[in-house]
């Protein structure tokens, strides 16, 4: 069992940077592919991006790429997602997951890849 508990959403301005936080509690994170999604109000859950486990490969969403970054603190059961050049649209509640060991590109852009489910940190920017 992984408990995920995120942090670091706040109001910012367009133009901005954030860093959100995942602190992973339970064993063997390592091994598991770590995500960001994020739901904007009556819109769908969107992927965001992913960290796979054991291949130090990363994958983003086309609509951050080069503007976020994932990234994983193993020693810390830590993943983060450094946003820049933050955007009004990029306003959403942003999510953090894990996948047991999953390393399909395609399946881990899907909520249904993932086992384990953070509450949420919400992200605000103003124009």
């Amino acid at each position: 069992q992984v408990q995920l508990v995120e942090s670091g959403g706040e109001l910012v301005q367009a133009g901005g940077s954030l860093r959100l936080s995942c602190a992973a509690s339970g064993r063997s994170f390592s091994l598991y592919t770590m995500g960001w999604f994020r739901q904007a109000p009556g819109k769908e859950r969107e992927f965001v991006a992913a960290d796979l486990w054991s291949l130090s490969v990363t994958h983003y969403a086309d609509f951050v790429k080069g503007r976020f970054t994932i990234s994983r603190d193993n020693a810390k059961n830590t993943v983060y997602l450094q946003m820049n050049s933050l955007k009004p649209e990029d306003t959403a509640v942003y999510y953090c997951a894990a996948a047991w060991m999953k390393t399909s590109l395609k399946v881990l852009t899907t909520t249904q890849a993932y086992d384990y489910w953070g509450q949420g940190t919400q992200v605000t920017v103003s124009s």
